[in-house]
């Protein structure tokens, strides 16, 4: 008999167990909920290029919710790469086609910021942190890590021309070694009372449809749905001096001191100019001096 172990597999890890997708199903799916359709995948390269892909050929109507247990190829904005091993985290896609004005739809990231936020606070019992514009940190050792990756898409071509993919990315039971990197944290490493994905990503997708409905209702109006406060509230960027980085080697550098109603970050300049920057205008947002 040989005395050598046999591969570990990569789906063998006992302290990772698959979602159960038929509970989830019954959890979210109903009549009145926002989610017509949750569909758990193995392994996918990125769940929203997936998702829109199939809203691009008619395949999937608003609502669907697209989880997989792996992502290959992986996006975050600027398709900057997001890794992890199988099933150490929530990585997830959700069809969704607002009604609202077209200016106000750079809110749908900072709404998924907010009510992921929350639900990771309320459910897992860690301290979250929103930065602007797509990103959610949790603290490690003393240090502001990220642990949340937010990518909002248009679909814009086909039968469901208009409509939008929300892809969130939840690093849950990573351990230091498996960080891509150091900057990086997760929900386990930052002390979260619980990493059961099930509870979590149910608790993450009512989040989602709380405040996606409060939003809608009043046509998008960041202010009477009291988006804007929450995410003012809960935001690390405001009141620290940052570097936008911005295409073509620029740079603006300032005291970051209000979201605007389009949800843009404001920078109050040493020369006293306020500069309102869009999340697609920008390449980089860094401390003032970090690296």
């Amino acid at each position: 008999m040989s005395d050598e172990n046999p591969p570990r597999s990569r789906w063998s890890d006992l302290e990772r167990p698959p979602l159960n997708a038929t509970a989830l199903r019954r959890a979210l799916l109903g009549a009145d909920s926002l989610y017509t359709h949750l569909e758990v995948v193995g392994s996918v390269g990125s769940t929203n290029s997936e998702l829109a892909d199939r809203a691009r050929r008619g395949a999937a109507q608003p609502g669907t919710v697209l989880v997989a247990e792996e992502q290959t190829a992986g996006r975050g904005r600027l398709d900057r790469g997001w890794s992890a091993p199988p099933r150490s985290g929530l990585f997830f896609s959700v069809l969704l086609a607002p009604e609202v004005p077209a200016e106000r739809l750079g809110w749908l990231p900072l709404l998924a910021g907010v009510a992921t936020a929350g639900a990771l606070s309320r459910t897992a019992g860690v301290d979250t942190a929103l930065k602007w514009p797509n990103d959610i940190l949790v603290t490690v050792g003393g240090e502001e890590r990220k642990c949340v990756g937010i990518l909002a898409e248009r679909v814009g071509e086909g039968p469901r021309e208009g409509a939008l993919v929300l892809g969130i990315g939840i690093n849950v039971t990573l351990r230091e070694a498996e960080l891509p990197v150091p900057t990086a944290g997760s929900l386990q490493l930052a002390g979260a009372q619980g990493t059961d994905r099930d509870p979590l990503l149910r608790a993450v997708l009512r989040s989602l449809e709380d405040w996606y409905g409060r939003w809608t209702a009043v046509d998008g109006s960041a202010g009477e749905s009291d988006l804007q406060e929450a995410y003012a509230a809960g935001c690390a960027t405001l009141g620290r001096h940052v570097r936008v980085e911005l295409p073509g080697d620029r740079a603006l550098l300032g005291e970051a001191v209000a979201l605007d109603g389009e949800g843009r970050l404001v920078i109050a300049t040493g020369e006293g100019v306020q500069h309102p920057v869009a999340a697609g205008d920008i390449v980089h947002l860094r401390p003032a001096g970090g690296a």
